[in-house]
């Protein structure tokens, strides 16, 4: 598992940390790691990004997680990222269309369930990485698609 801090310090734990860590309340933890008290509050958190915004002893750190299959998707050119402010979405990957969930002119949010792409025989949920109108769909249910094929566009 490997931690970026404040988008620039690089921390790798190859094994898990010998600490003692007690929940308080939601959101707010006591850790003692080598006989030293620290407070940690989870300020703010998006578990689909791997994001945190955590405070240790009254100091804010930004903290984004990436683990092994984060840094091969991003090696395989299958980053979510790369498609998040388009006004379109494409594959990520070659497969077959199983079915669509929108409508054109539907309205939608960031993080809303688009496409059911079949991959490596898996079912792949696409999801959307903006809000906004849907203003065209290219595929239909039951196509095959290649990387990269675009797949609908917003307004």
């Amino acid at each position: 598992m490997k931690a970026i801090i404040n988008n620039s310090y690089n921390l790798e734990l190859k094994e898990i940390p010998n600490w003692d860590c007690i929940k308080v309340k939601d959101g707010q933890f006591h850790i003692l790691y080598n006989n030293i008290s620290f407070v940690a509050n989870v300020v703010s958190h998006d578990f689909t990004n791997k994001t945190f915004e955590i405070q240790i002893n009254n100091t804010t750190y930004q903290v984004e997680l990436k683990d092994r299959y984060d840094d091969l998707i991003h090696q395989l050119g299958l980053d979510v990222s790369s498609n998040s402010k388009d006004h379109q979405i494409k594959a990520l990957m070659p497969g077959k269309v199983l079915d669509i969930l929108i409508n054109v002119g539907d309205e939608i949010n960031e993080g809303d369930n688009l496409i059911i792409l079949e991959a490596m025989k898996m079912e792949n949920i696409i999801k959307s990485s903006r809000g906004g109108t849907i203003a065209s769909i290219f595929v239909s249910k039951g196509d095959s698609v290649e990387k990269n094929a675009l797949l609908l566009s917003f307004e």
